[in-house]
């Protein structure tokens, strides 16, 4: 739950004791945005605050999932300007990300990272209880396969966000989030699994 405002603070405790930060971010929107309704800090810029404060090592992000409408014609710029990897929902349909996570560790190196996961990367048909939910998302199946490929990685912390339940009477999302954050603990380091 909480919205993605809650990793900003979180990257400045986590960047105080660890250095500048590499992000696994899974998300249907970058969040880099500046300003909305005239304020810098809201659930569509935390990311923009980050690198200004320089909380990340910018060749360390990657951002997975992301799509939608947009109000610029290269939504991505921004992104892309920092050193962000930006991997689009269309990259990803109908395959599997196994390939992916290889290179995200090796991007990653040993170094502490912190994944950061909007429940709105997941398509709305699995995950219709969210805020702002976009069309043409990932899969529950994607989502473990990112995760789990983080096993290994010197992961620091963790979030699960965006996640509404009371825009989902099925409790579906609930399920899928609570899933989705106990396979985040798993891959933390020294954790043992089966």
């Amino acid at each position: 739950g909480g919205d993605h405002t809650i990793t900003y603070p979180i990257l400045q405790a986590m960047a105080e004791k660890h250095g500048p930060m590499g992000l696994v971010h899974v998300d249907a929107h970058t969040d880099t945005g500046d300003r909305a309704l005239g304020e810098k800090i809201y659930h569509g810029t935390p990311f923009r605050r980050c690198v200004e404060e320089g909380l990340l090592d910018c060749s360390r992000v990657v951002q997975i999932g992301i799509r939608g409408s947009s109000y610029d014609p290269d939504p991505y710029e921004y992104c892309r300007d920092q050193g962000f990897r930006v991997v689009p929902a269309e990259e990803c349909w109908r395959k599997s990300l196994v390939p992916l996570m290889g290179e995200v560790r090796k991007q990653m190196g040993d170094k502490p990272v912190y994944i950061s996961f909007d429940i709105d990367a997941l398509d709305p048909a699995y995950a219709p209880g969210t805020g702002t939910p976009e069309i043409a998302g990932l899969t529950p199946v994607q989502a473990l396969e990112i995760i789990r490929g983080c096993k290994g990685l010197s992961v620091v912390g963790c979030d699960l966000v965006e996640v509404a339940p009371m825009y989902d009477v099925s409790g579906n999302t609930a399920l899928l989030g609570a899933n989705l954050l106990f396979e985040m603990l798993c891959v933390l380091p020294r954790v043992m699994t089966m």
